[in-house]
């Protein structure tokens, strides 16, 4: 696996890598992350993933780090 490119983003780092004829757009945001695979047919390279990428995708993946955190968050709590 070899990372092809990086999208900026102000909060969460994107990184995009290629493998076996796929590419993964991994998300990171402190210690969450998602991960996306997507065939190398179905965009055109790094500028088809940034097309991809939009606000509304964005939109989607902030709202469940935002779930993930507070799961994550209570599941410590019942630790207590």
């Amino acid at each position: 696996m070899r990372i092809i490119g990086n999208i900026p983003h102000p909060t969460i780092t994107i990184s995009i890598f290629a493998m076996n004829d796929k590419y993964q757009i991994r998300f990171e945001a402190g210690p969450m992350e998602q991960i996306f695979k997507i065939s190398q047919t179905e965009v055109n390279g790094v500028e088809g993933i940034n097309k991809l990428v939009d606000e509304e995708f964005l939109k989607k993946i902030m709202e469940r780090f935002n779930e993930m955190y507070l799961s994550f968050k209570d599941a410590k709590e019942r630790l207590s």
